[in-house]
C-alpha cells in the first residue's frame, strides 16, 4: 500500500468585509487572506478495495464531516467522467487535527481542498485547478483559496481570486475556549454590517478590519475579553467568522514573549504568514506522487 502524509494549512483573514448579498441569498465578501505555517496533517493510504474511509484524532471530524466524503465522491465522479485510467479508487484518509474547529482559521475548507488536490494527483485525474475550483465552490466558499494556494484578494462568494504577494510576518494567534459555527454567524448579518466595495489598492493599503468582529462580540462577549487582553501588547482582531484572535508582531521572539503571558484558560501558538501554501510547496515535488 502507498502512504502519503501531507500538510493541510490554516489561513488568516487580514481583512474581511461584507459588501452585499446576491439574489440567491449568498453574501458577497471582500477579503485579503494569507496562509500561515500551521496545519493539520492528512494521511492518505491507497487501497485496492474501492472503499473510501475517513478517521481522525478528533471524533467530531468524522461524525460531522460528510463534506469530506462528498468531496471525494465528487472527485471520483469527475475522474470517471474523464475516463481516468487508474483502476484503484479505494482510499483511507486520516486527519490529524491541529487547527481548532470553529476558529476562523479555515481548517475544514483546507481539509477539503487538500483532499481534492492530493487525490487528483494520486488518482491521476488530470483535472486543472479551474476544474477543482468548480468542485470546491460546491463545498464551501473558502475551498477555492486553498486549491489555488497563494495569498490573495478573494471576492464575491469566493470565486474571484486575485493573487498578491505580501510581506511574510510573525503572528500570535489566541484560541479562546469556544467554537463559533460559520453558518450561525452568517445568520446574524444585517444591512448595518455592510461595507462599501473597495479597490484592491484600498484593501492592501488601508488599515485592516473585520466586519464580522462586532457580530461575533455581540453574540459571544467572551471574545471581546481576549481581544482586549491581546491588544495590551499589539493591536488585535478576529480572523474569519470564528473565535481566533490574532496580532502582528515585529518578530518571532516578541510573539513568543506575549504568548508566554496568555491567560491559562486559552490556547495559542505563534506562526509566520506564507504567500505560498505549505501544501503547494509539497505539490511542486512531482516525485512524491510518482508522476
Amino acid at each position: 500500500m502507498t502512504n502519503y502524509y501531507l500538510p493541510s494549512p490554516a489561513k488568516i483573514n487580514l481583512s474581511l468585509h461584507i459588501v452585499g448579498r446576491k439574489k440567491n441569498g449568498y453574501y458577497k465578501l471582500q477579503t485579503v487572506v494569507q496562509f500561515i505555517n500551521y496545519n493539520d496533517i492528512i494521511n492518505f493510504t491507497l487501497t485496492k478495495n474501492n472503499i473510501i474511509s475517513l478517521s481522525s484524532n478528533v471524533n467530531k471530524i468524522v461524525s460531522q464531516n460528510n463534506l469530506i466524503i462528498k468531496a471525494i465522491k465528487l472527485l471520483k465522479y469527475f475522474c470517471l467522467k474523464n475516463k481516468c485510467n487508474n483502476k484503484y479508487f479505494g482510499i483511507r484518509i486520516k486527519i490529524n487535527k491541529f487547527i481548532p474547529i470553529g476558529s476562523g482559521l479555515g481548517g475544514a475548507s483546507s481539509n477539503v481542498a487538500t483532499i481534492l488536490l492530493i487525490l487528483n494527483k494520486i488518482w491521476h485525474c488530470h483535472l486543472t485547478l479551474f476544474d477543482l475550483t468548480k468542485i470546491g465552490l460546491l463545498l464551501g466558499s473558502d475551498v477555492p483559496l486553498f486549491i489555488h494556494g497563494h495569498t490573495a484578494i478573494i471576492e464575491d462568494i469566493g470565486d474571484i481570486n486575485t493573487p498578491v504577494s505580501l510581506e511574510e510576518k510573525w503572528y500570535i494567534i489566541i484560541v479562546p475556549p469556544i467554537e463559533i459555527p460559520t453558518r450561525l454567524i452568517f445568520s446574524y448579518i444585517s444591512n448595518n454590517n455592510y461595507s462599501k466595495i473597495k479597490t484592491h489598492k484600498e484593501l492592501l493599503s488601508e488599515e485592516h478590519y473585520n466586519d464580522f468582529e462586532n457580530i461575533v462580540i455581540k453574540k459571544f462577549p467572551i471574545i471581546k475579553k481576549y481581544i482586549l487582553w491581546l491588544s495590551q501588547y499589539v493591536p488585535a482582531r478576529l480572523t474569519g467568522t470564528g473565535s481566533c484572535i490574532f496580532a502582528e508582531c515585529d518578530n518571532q521572539e516578541t510573539a513568543y514573549s506575549i504568548l508566554f503571558n496568555k491567560p491559562s484558560e486559552v490556547k495559542g501558538f505563534v506562526a509566520q504568514s506564507k504567500n505560498i501554501s505549505p501544501l503547494h510547496n509539497v505539490l511542486k515535488n512531482r516525485k512524491i506522487f510518482n508522476c
